[in-house]
């Protein structure tokens, strides 16, 4: 992205009354004379001239009448002014609030594209800090603080270091962007539990593949599939919410990661959808997931692990993992089972089966396009 340059915004701006004293005066008539004319108070007059009482449409006619140019040009005029002028006070605001930019992931969501490209220095800030507040939605850093600091207690981690309040909410704000763009029916339990069946089959097909196809199935089943850049700070490769009652949200990263991670973080996301939303909280909650995290003392993030776990490869075949030690065997097992054996060997290397530098060739790495994410 090449960066933007700011448009011209000049640090003043000349209040209309500055035309009405200037026709006023080219024609030789005083304060006093134009009050006359126009039927107001010198005094009126005298704050209308100086930007301190606007132009009403009862003044634009007026002024039409006496001065000539039509309602609709002074009008103008004043509306310009008073934006220009409200400009001039965000920009005052603004610049107060740089110290906000030091909560904030700025670097990442300007690489992402969320904000425009700038360099981050005192000239630029007041304008980043108008973008960090489009971009959230929020009409003063103290509203983010109040809506996404007050998230916290709604977020359920899965490792310690999951604490940047910023980097988290700038994430899950990504996943809001991709959510408000998609349309879908309601959350159908029965049908998500019977699209994971067939999700699963696709674990073997590359991503061109089975990204739209997953996303079609999820659609249906009224669940939203946000893929979403990275932004490491957040230490969050996926998330499981609900953004209603009715709208569950799955939020996967963009790291070029290989295919056991992605297809685990997956399906441990759709088990909170799956089993956790009639739980308490469980529709308030925002599961945080990490698959590179410690054990989880959260028995909900236990039972996901588990459900993830089970579906991938199922109990019933776990008693054969402990015999795989070649490529050949994995790769035989793995069209057994219906899945990619890369799956296989990342659930070997988990269960501290095979070291974690074993057959690492047979996983497939790949970088889903942030592209499918549109609507």
């Amino acid at each position: 992205m090449t960066e933007l340059s700011a448009p011209f915004a000049p640090d003043w701006v000349l209040a209309p009354g500055e035309s009405v004293f200037d026709l006023a005066e080219e024609r030789g008539w005083t304060q006093g004379e134009l009050a006359q004319r126009l039927g107001y108070s010198e005094k009126h007059i005298s704050q209308l001239i100086n930007g301190k009482v606007p132009i009403t449409v009862d003044a634009a006619q007026r002024l039409e009448r006496v001065l000539g140019s039509s309602m609709d040009f002074w009008l103008k005029l004043e509306a310009n002014y008073q934006k220009h002028k409200a400009r001039l006070e965000a920009t005052e605001r603004h610049a107060c609030w740089i110290s906000w930019l030091d909560e904030l992931p700025v670097k990442e969501l300007m690489s992402s594209g969320a904000i425009a490209k700038a360099r981050i220095d005192a000239k630029n800030k007041p304008s980043i800090v108008e973008s960090c507040l489009r971009f959230f939605g929020v009409a003063s850093p103290d509203e983010w603080r109040s809506h996404y600091g007050g998230m916290q207690v709604a977020f359920r981690r899965s490792r310690d270091e999951q604490s940047d309040v910023g980097a988290i909410s700038a994430w899950l704000r990504l996943g809001e962007q991709v959510a408000e763009k998609l349309d879908g029916p309601k959350y159908d339990k029965a049908r998500f539990a019977h699209a994971l069946k067939e999700i699963r089959g696709l674990t073997c097909e590359p991503p061109e593949i089975f990204e739209p196809r997953m996303r079609t199935l999820l659609h249906d089943a009224g669940v939203l599939l946000a893929l979403v850049p990275a932004i490491p700070r957040a230490h969050v490769s996926g998330v499981a919410r609900w953004l209603s009652p009715t709208r569950p949200l799955i939020q996967l990263s963009l790291y070029g990661k290989t295919n056991d991670k992605f297809w685990f973080t997956f399906f441990h996301e759709a088990a909170h959808i799956l089993l956790h939303a009639d739980s308490k909280d469980g529709k308030k909650s925002i599961f945080l997931d990490d698959p590179n995290a410690s054990h989880s003392t959260d028995p909900r993030e236990q039972e996901a692990n588990q459900w993830a776990g089970n579906v991938l490869i199922h109990q019933d075949y776990t008693a054969q993992l402990g015999v795989l030690r070649t490529k050949d065997a994995v790769r035989a097992f793995a069209q057994q089972i219906g899945i990619h054996p890369g799956i296989v060997v990342g659930r070997l290397q988990h269960d501290h089966l095979i070291d974690p530098s074993w057959m690492n060739d047979l996983k497939l790495s790949f970088q889903l396009k942030q592209a499918a994410t549109d609507a």
